[in-house]
């Protein structure tokens, strides 16, 4: 019988297991509720990985992102391991293939996205032999987190259809309170708990206050080496920034999630391949991005909070040699704070306000349409009432956390 050091050896080639890791595929394999905090780059993928191979039936993975999903199914297959997953926006025939390798036993780990877990596929899910269920950034679960996902809340209905299946949620950064919350939405019974520290010592933290943020971007990319990450707030300076750094001879693309899908892809690919150097992106970019020489992450805009921060510039150094986080502060910054979060968090008025014309342009009654799917040109919808975007952008999100609309 293969023990978890046996597995480890075989598929990816090690000999030990990190700090926790063990600890982690151990609670799982004894079949309990089990959360794991550990740092960016700290192995979290292989806490599931292990077990899932020495379990009888299928692991059920839930994680937010396509392109995390598709670059670990495809290491996964590079190892022999066979893995599918299941998404929004796949063809009816991939979709069809992946259901039907999962009921043949035909793959150990699915992957899906947490809008799947509802209506008709928890039927199929029913019959499947799942042996554990994987919750990934699962700080995402919890309102009191910085990337709250009101689509994460349908795992619950997963804990209720497999109740005595060992539940395994983890993520890089979750304060207590986060961790709480977290334990309580999926249903977890006294749940074992690891941390790892969350310190990175092959990172130097450096702090750069500057008038023209433009030239002491430049002068910190030219004076290192190595892949690099530079993170900004809104889509347009992710383009102007990219053009300023092509140039002055520093290759460069830009990331955001207005892009079409097929453009994010081939520009990860081309970063991720190192084609090109930098990539300046909004925080669309990162979240499992599983590229451990990155030498440089830079912020050109501060992040709303330091458990943002610390996820991004955790994305650098992964493969533990120095790297650098920087970041570039100005006099500006601090306005250009308060008055962001003014439009992330608006009036209870407005947010009313919001509702009731969001009613009047689906031409449904306020408090109707519960069930219902409605198409929702957002950008209209902002043009015919002359509403300001990022507020009522805002304003959605809120109406969703609080159960009115799913947006």
């Amino acid at each position: 019988m293969q023990d978890k050091l046996d597995v480890l050896r075989r598929y990816w080639g090690y000999d030990s297991f990190r700090e926790c890791q063990a600890e982690i595929i151990d609670s799982v394999l004894a079949g309990r509720d089990t959360i794991g905090l550990l740092p960016t780059g700290g192995g979290k993928s292989l806490t599931f990985q292990v077990p899932a191979m020495l379990m009888d039936g299928v692991c059920v993975c839930v994680t937010p992102l396509i392109s995390l999903m598709k670059d670990q199914v495809d290491n996964l297959h590079r190892r022999n391991i066979t893995a599918v997953c299941i998404y929004s926006g796949q063809s009816r025939a991939e979709r069809s293939l992946a259901l039907e390798r999962v009921n043949v036993g035909r793959a150990k780990i699915i992957y899906m996205a947490p809008e799947r877990i509802g209506g008709d596929f928890l039927l199929q899910l029913r019959s499947w032999p799942v042996s554990l269920i994987v919750v990934d950034e699962a700080h995402c679960i919890s309102q009191w987190g910085y990337d709250f996902r009101p689509s994460y809340l349908k795992i619950s209905n997963l804990r209720a259809l497999f109740p005595h299946v060992p539940v395994l949620a983890l993520t890089a950064s979750a304060t207590p309170e986060v961790v709480r919350d977290m334990a309580a939405n999926l249903q977890m019974t006294a749940p074992a708990v690891f941390r790892r520290s969350f310190a990175r010592d092959n990172i130097s933290y450096l702090v750069r206050r500057a008038e023209v943020k433009e030239q002491t971007l430049l002068r910190i990319l030219q004076n290192t080496a190595g892949t690099a990450v530079v993170y900004v707030r809104s889509r347009a300076r992710t383009a102007q920034l990219a053009t300023l750094l092509a140039e002055a001879g520093i290759s460069a693309l830009a990331y955001h999630a207005g892009l079409d899908p097929h453009d994010k892809a081939e520009r990860q690919d081309r970063w991720m391949s190192g084609a090109v150097r930098v990539m300046v992106a909004t925080n669309a970019f990162g979240m499992g991005i599983d590229k451990p020489d990155v030498r440089t992450v830079v912020h050109f805009d501060l992040p709303s909070s330091l458990e943002e921060y610390y996820q991004e510039a955790g994305r650098a150094g992964r493969d533990g040699l120095p790297s650098y986080a920087v970041l570039i502060v100005s006099p500006r910054d601090k306005a250009t704070l308060t008055r962001r979060l003014n439009e992330q968090f608006p009036g209870r008025e407005f947010i009313l306000e919001v509702y009731e014309k969001l009613s009047v342009f689906l031409n449904i009654s306020v408090g109707a349409g519960a069930g219902q799917v409605y198409d929702c040109d957002t950008g209209r919808l902002i043009n015919t009432f002359s509403l300001p975007p990022r507020p009522t952008l805002a304003a959605l999100n809120i109406l969703t956390r609080a159960g009115a609309i799913e947006y």
